[in-house]
């Protein structure tokens, strides 16, 4: 047992103690005592790996003390808890770092540069792609993996500062070659079950990135954009008809006119067909009940592809293909062969080459020239869909792309989905609706292949034809013995490497997983699938998938899907959702508002208990305020962890007599107390309320502190009082479990005060159980509320608590005057009382009060 210290302090307990529970593995996963009790003797956690791009956000202190609480109470309770950590540190945020950090950018035409040096070393510039020094894709590479690895050393830096009860020894990275081999493995099985497969399809294409999106990436934002009247011509010669558009660049790539089935105006021309303006190029009339009447001239044009809905258009009309944007959001050089007219052609080569923006321009400028643009609207602002980290609007191109089945079109997997989380508990319930609504509003199977290079491979190669065309109906897969494996530097069974690229031979896949294709996978990855079935029978299904409401539809239901498909199951029987971090003006905060705080400054300046104080008082899925300049919540998780160290030191100061017993009303009074607090403590935490565990804890310490300490102080330090050793008994006890009930959140100031007295660490010892004390709570309620008349009394008559009272008179309820009674001695004492009576009253407060001498 430690030394009490003169002095207690809350600096360097955090260096101090994070040292100690390292070195004696306090948090390490025994998988011995795990196997010994079987699954229902382990505590498993799916954490999420939070993306080692940059730095972490006070959201991640946030959300990840919620889950630490949970972890520790549960270890507190006898479990093995199984708490690893990982690292998300593949996919497009850490290729966009590695550019901007050291100003390159990755060309895989180059050849590789084994003495390469970066241009720059965290730059502070802002580097223009155009430059960025072009590297080949395994120089980038490198130097993703050498920033990612230093990322990861500050975030482990950060969460051992904040106490997080992880098992470091249970690391992941979801680019390691395990976690290379556990994604490859699982994706040839979709393959093999006919769950994966390739498709030429419209795709969500950034121009920035240069890669397809997912639906599950999407955000709308809102933009200015104005509608252009045009007019298209009948193809009889009976006259106009009239639509309205904001995006005439995309006027070559029209298909079709579409019109609800119902609208009356536009019934007699479906059938029919017009000629579009300026490339005079004949379309049908089509009727489709998705076309708004209400909307512009209740007319549409059908591009491919301007938004969703041509792609739905598109697909249910049976229409061509005439896209025209290219993969770097440029209008293409060959104009779609249906444009045959010299003006339509020439028309056409003023757009070729021309961005989305310069495009419009240049047609606007040509339909005015025409007579054909009849009119332009007023500017308005209206939703854009944008690739969640992308800076400009999203485009729609004709690509090839990996796909695994989702439920989109199978109405049984989708609706095995949603039994699947009704299965589960989730804290709060709401957020269950979050994630059927997304499972039941799916418009496209998941899309997870993306033409990035700093990912997990898809492991596949295609036979090449005798013109060395690829052969898509015919891909190759390694063998399962095999994995992992790289595409573009391994060669595949029965092939050598001078068969490459050449007709006859074979070609790899260049793409790569989209980063929660690897991350769905994050159970298998910690849980030894496929390589440590032991340890996966375990851990498996796991208990808690913790996480944030906004990526419900990304994460969660990825990892949905992949369990479902895999095991037929839930990955996990509850979901806690944690609320989002919101500034003081009540805005959600993210680096793209600027509005981030980072947690390094904020742990250091109040210390770690008063940040993970904060954290707790939040229930699961409310959002919480944080502002840095006046953090309140903060402020007061430092007080009161600084009280525990005192009042610690306080109790502490009187030794217990080895034959003590409990033998005074009010000292089991408190004790009763007590165990309802324990009670009430231990079901909130159960249920994952640690706010609601936080709350009546908190509250009764401070009563503890405020009223039952000053109430028995007296007659704990007189030795010569019979009642002496109840109250150091009572005081003991009171502190034990207390410290134990507040050890979830407020770690460090615990564990430094459970060392004074106790040997071995208060995160592995039991979890407090009601002592069932006789006393009435009744006693400790009468004499606190009397005690508070008491010193309002003499605040009132401007006197010294101190101040000796030669006679009071006390008003309460007659039951209230019977347990007044049963502590008088203790109350007379604590108020310096020299004469107490008592008259009944209807509530406890100072009849009359003499005060003496002071």
């Amino acid at each position: 047992m430690a030394e009490i210290p003169d002095k207690p302090v809350l600096e360097g307990l955090e260096q101090k103690w994070d040292r100690a529970w390292n070195d004696a593995g306090t948090y390490r996963f025994d998988r011995a005592a795990a196997e010994a009790a079987g699954r229902a003797g382990v505590y498993s956690i799916d954490t999420p790996p939070p993306t080692a791009s940059g730095s972490l956000h006070i959201g991640h202190v946030f959300s990840f003390t919620h889950t630490d609480i949970k972890a520790r109470f549960e270890r507190m309770r006898g479990k093995s808890v199984f708490y690893p950590m990982g690292w998300d540190d593949n996919g497009l945020p850490t290729e966009r770092r590695v550019q901007n950090y050291y100003g390159v950018r990755c060309d895989p035409s180059l050849a590789y540069d084994g003495e390469f040096t970066p241009p720059f070393e965290g730059t502070t510039k802002t580097i223009k792609p155009a430059d960025q020094i072009p590297i080949s894709r395994r120089n980038f590479i490198e130097l993703c993996e050498r920033l990612t690895v230093e990322d990861e050393k500050q975030f482990e830096a950060v969460f051992r500062q904040l106490g997080l009860s992880v098992d470091w020894d249970q690391t992941y990275r979801t680019i390691s070659d395990d976690t290379i081999r556990t994604s490859q493995l699982a994706f040839l099985r979709n393959i093999e079950r006919g769950e994966a497969y390739q498709a030429l399809a419209p795709t969500l294409w950034d121009i920035d990135f240069r890669s397809a999106i997912a639906q599950a990436e999407l955000e709308d934002r809102d933009q200015q954009a104005a509608y252009h009247r045009l007019a298209f011509h009948a193809s009889d010669g009976s006259g106009d008809v009239h639509i309205e558009t904001t995006r005439p660049e995309l006027l070559p790539a029209c298909v079709a006119l579409v019109a609800h089935p119902d609208d009356q105006r536009y019934q007699p021309l479906f059938g029919s067909t017009v000629r579009t303006p300026l490339f005079d190029v004949e379309v049908p009339v089509l009727a489709h009940p998705l076309a708004q009447p209400d909307k512009g001239s209740g007319i549409a044009m059908i591009c491919t592809f301007g938004d969703m809905t041509d792609i739905i258009w598109w697909r249910e009309l049976d229409l061509p293909n005439r896209t025209i944007l290219g993969k770097d959001g440029r209008v293409v050089a060959d104009a779609p062969e249906v444009i045959v007219s010299e003006s339509g052609r020439a028309a056409y080569a003023r757009l070729a080459g021309k961005t989305v923006f310069s495009a419009k321009k240049a047609v606007v400028e040509l339909l005015e020239a025409s007579g054909e643009l009849i009119e332009v609207s007023k500017p308005f602002s209206h939703p854009v869909k944008f690739f969640e980290k992308g800076d400009r609007p999203l485009e729609i191109v004709s690509t090839r792309q990996w796909y695994i089945r989702n439920g989109a079109r199978d109405e049984k997997l989708r609706e095995r989905l949603i039994a699947f989380g009704r299965e589960m508990s989730w804290h709060p319930d709401f957020m269950r609706v979050r994630y059927e609504n997304w499972t039941e509003g799916l418009t496209g199977d998941w899309l997870v292949s993306r033409q990035r290079f700093f990912g997990v491979p898809i492991p596949v190669w295609y036979r090449l034809d005798a013109q060395g065309e690829r052969d898509y109906a015919k891909v190759i897969v390694p063998d399962l013995a095999d994995l992992p494996v790289d595409p573009t530097v391994d060669v595949p069974t029965g092939y050598t490497e001078d068969q490459r690229g050449v007709p006859g031979g074979f070609d790899a896949e260049r793409d790569i997983f989209d980063t929660w294709a690897t991350s769905s996978l994050t159970p298998q990855l910690v849980g030894g699938w496929e390589r440590d079935e032991d340890l996966w029978n375990l851990v498996s299904p796991f208990d808690l998938r913790p996480q944030g409401q906004d990526i419900i539809r990304t994460w969660l239901f990825s990892t949905m899907l992949r369990s479902v498909l895999e095991d037929d199951r839930a990955p996990w029987t509850d979901a806690a959702v944690s609320g989002f971090i919101v500034d003081p003006d009540r805005k959600k905060m993210s680096k793209s508002k600027g509005n981030v705080v980072t947690p390094a400054d904020i742990l250091s300046t109040h210390g770690s208990d008063a940040v993970r104080y904060w954290a707790a008082s939040s229930r699961l899925g409310a959002d919480a305020a944080f502002d840095p300049q006046n953090p309140t919540q903060v402020k007061i998780g430092r007080r009161l962890a600084i009280k525990i160290l005192n009042a610690a030191k306080f109790v502490l100061s009187f030794p217990v007599p080895d034959d003590a017993t409990i033998t005074h009303a009010l000292d089991a009074s408190m004790l009763a107390t007590l165990d309802r607090v324990v009670l009430d403590a231990t079901k909130a935490l159960e249920a994952y309320d640690h706010a609601r565990a936080l709350e009546v804890t908190e509250s009764f310490f401070w009563t503890f502190c405020d009223d039952y300490l000053e109430l028995v102080k007296e007659r704990a330090y007189d030795r010569t009082d019979v009642g002496q050793a109840s109250a150091a008994l009572a005081l003991r006890t009171a502190l034990s479990t207390l410290l134990r009930l507040l050890a979830p959140v407020v770690s460090f100031a615990t564990e430094e005060a459970w060392s004074w007295f106790e040997e071995g660490s208060i995160h592995t010892a039991p979890w407090p159980e009601p002592l069932g004390d006789a006393g009435d709570p009744a006693v400790l309620t009468a004499v606190g509320e009397a005690l508070i008349g008491i010193r309002r009394a003499k605040t009132e008559a401007k006197a010294s608590q101190k101040t000796p009272v030669s006679r009071v008179v006390l008003g309460a309820p007659a039951d209230r005057l019977a347990a007044l009674r049963l502590a008088e001695g203790d109350l007379k004492a604590v108020g310096r009382i020299m004469d107490l009576t008592y008259v009944e009253a209807a509530d406890t407060a100072v009849v009359e009060i003499e005060l003496g001498e002071a």
